[in-house]
This record gives C-alpha cells, structure tokens and sequence, in this order.
C-alpha cells in the first residue's frame, strides 16, 4: 500500500524589509513520501522569500508538469514558477515558457553546483529564469526546525534572511547564480 502524505500546519509571518511585505500566512503543507524535512523547510522557505496573497503551494512532487510553487493572475495565467532541486534543461525550458518568471532554488552542495555547470550555458537564453542556491549547511539547519505544527518567522533585509521557529534560528544567504534580465 502506498504511503500518504504528511500533514504539517505552519503559521508563517513574512517580514520582508526588501519588497515592503508584511504578513502572515496558514498553510497547510502536504510532505510527500519521499520528502525530506530539509526539503519541506526549502519549500517554505521559497514560500517565504516570494511571499504574495496569491501565492500558492502546488503538489509538488506529487505533480510532473507542475512547479513547488506558483502563483497565477486573477485571468489564470502564470505569473510565477518556482521550483526547488535541480531540474533538467528541458524542465527549465518548458517553465520558462509557460510562466512570466521562473525561479528554481536549488540547494544541495556539491551536487548543486556540478548541475549548475553543466545547465548555465543553456539557460542564458531566458531572460524571466533566476537560479537562486542555499548552502548545504543551510539547508541542513534549517531541517532541524521542522515539525508538524510550526510557528515560523522569517525575517528578510538586504538579501539575508533570518528563519525562527521558538527559540531557535538559522541565518540563510541565497546565492544568486542567474538573476532575471528584466
């Protein structure tokens, strides 16, 4: 039999000092099977770092041909693509054809940078395409914080961000390796 998803609620404040954006958000976030705790917290992360009232969370990786996160106009078009990990050329591709702005958030070492060596060349082309990587350290930490009830706070000021849950924290630097030509 199949394993279900994992149901974690998480009370999310935004304080984004950079874009002006103050909120807080409950999500209901679906951790599938095969989902690590370092990859959920990522997901909430980039949640965070594009926060906007019509920002969802998709099926993830339950869901081939649709992003982590998206966010779409009130006419149904995509306005945001974000997708997490390392995906192929061809999906990088595909999103940027489909979405206004792309954004893939990779993490992972390593492992991480090998990938970007070997795709930059072939995304120069896309203009509305940002790669955006976290350190394996990072990440790392930031899975440590994870649990099935959540109160996060994310603090956002010159790039830098700051992710508390109680009386912990982990300081996270995105690494921008593409940013958009717009």
């Amino acid at each position: 039999m199949a394993q279900k998803s994992t149901i974690y609620k998480v009370e999310l404040s935004v304080s984004d000092m950079d874009r002006h954006y103050y909120e807080t958000h409950k999500l209901t976030v679906a951790k599938h099977p095969s989902e690590t705790d370092e990859r959920l917290m990522v997901r909430i992360l980039a949640f965070a770092l594009n926060a906007h009232e019509q920002l969802e969370l998709t099926k993830g990786l339950s869901a081939d041909d649709e992003p982590d996160i998206w966010q779409k106009s009130l006419s149904g078009e995509l306005e945001l693509w974000v997708a997490l990990g390392l995906p192929s050329e061809k999906v990088v591709r595909q999103s940027c054809g489909k979405a206004n702005e792309v954004i893939v958030y990779c993490y992972g070492g390593r492992t991480a940078e090998m990938w970007w060596e070997k795709i930059k060349n072939s995304t120069i082309q896309f203009d509305n395409l940002q790669v955006i990587n976290f350190s394996e350290t990072d990440t790392r930490e930031l899975g440590k914080l994870a649990s099935r009830s959540m109160k996060l706070q994310v603090n956002i000021q010159d790039g830098d961000v700051m992710v508390s849950v109680d009386d912990s924290m982990v300081y996270v630097t995105p690494i921008k390796w593409k940013n958009t030509d717009r």
